[in-house]
């Protein structure tokens, strides 16, 4: 999947992380030079463990009388984190503060469809 990861930073000086978990262990992605970069270990937890179970949550949520989940979109003090749920597993994204996350998400889901992650 570095495929996906090398695609996403071509397009965009907003993405700052790239995080692809299809089963198995996630292949995490930092962009080089970061101000504020995150810690690989705890990066590593929240694909394994935050970002699966927060998809889960909201899965589910979304299942019973919202129509479904598309993607969920945080908020931290140094960053965005696009999550997506794809095939198997999701893919993760840090954007910069300052980034536009919802044309991001445009370049997320293009990359996933191209790696036959998404129909």
């Amino acid at each position: 999947m570095l495929n996906v990861a090398q695609e996403l930073f071509d397009t965009s000086r907003d993405i700052r992380y790239v995080a692809v978990y299809t089963g198995g262990e996630p292949q995490l992605h930092q962009r080089q030079g970061l101000r504020t970069p995150s810690s690989s270990e705890s990066d590593r937890y929240e694909e394994l463990i935050v970002n699966p179970t927060l998809l889960t949550l909201t899965q589910q949520r979304g299942n019973i009388d919202c129509g479904g989940l598309e993607y969920v979109l945080i908020r931290y003090g140094h960053f965005f984190e696009l999550v997506h749920p794809v095939a198997g597993g999701h893919i993760s994204v840090g954007i910069e503060p300052d980034g536009d996350p919802f044309g991001v998400l445009r370049h997320v889901r293009e990359a996933a469809r191209r790696a036959g992650l998404l129909p």
